[in-house]
């Protein structure tokens, strides 16, 4: 069985340590665990990694956040999945720093890459990982919070909460939506 994860961010040096790149850390953690190298392809980098005999084809767009959608409808087309087998990695201002959710489904909630990927695919009904970025930020002050690093004290801790992410999102695979819901989600 194969998994397309679509793991959100900006490319450009000046994203790479963002908030709102917190799913390419995400890819980037699961693809050096498993010895896997990123090559470009159509509208994003790719790789593809094998954990308990499932694929996940890791996919980090190239098109930034608010295009997100071509890549998706591309990597669906090309690798002939269907939206159940789409997982989405992105930030989420409405969580607790740290926090992981998992969802089959559900809006946008105002976040521009997954917005593009609604739209594109014309369908809310896919997978996402959401990874609580906190809402620390003067009113206004949205753009600049997400395209920030963590802070020190983030950091600390950034580690061990992307690798927690990354067990959700093989979880997501080797045990379907469902019951990798009733694991992440409690926690």
């Amino acid at each position: 069985m194969k998994f397309l994860i679509l793991a959100l961010g900006n490319i450009g040096p000046e994203y790479a340590d963002t908030r709102h790149n917190i799913g390419f850390m995400v890819a980037d953690y699961l693809a050096a665990k498993h010895e896997a190298r990123f090559e470009i392809g159509r509208h994003a980098f790719v790789t593809e990694i094998k954990a308990k005999g499932k694929t996940y084809v890791l996919v980090k767009p190239t098109t930034y956040m608010n295009l997100s959608g071509k890549a998706a409808a591309h990597y669906l087309s090309s690798l002939k999945l269907e939206k159940e087998q789409l997982l989405v990695v992105t930030d989420d201002l409405a969580l607790p720093y740290g926090k992981l959710r998992l969802k089959g489904k559900g809006s946008a909630g105002g976040h521009n890459g997954l917005k593009s990927i609604q739209e594109t695919i014309g369908s809310d009904e896919y997978a996402r990982l959401r990874f609580g970025v906190d809402a620390n930020f003067p009113k206004g002050r949205q753009v600049d919070y997400v395209l920030n690093p963590f802070s020190a004290d983030e950091q600390i801790d950034l580690p061990l909460h992307i690798e927690k992410a990354a067990d959700a999102v093989l979880a997501f695979g080797a045990l379907g939506i469902e019951r990798a819901m009733n694991i992440v989600n409690v926690k």
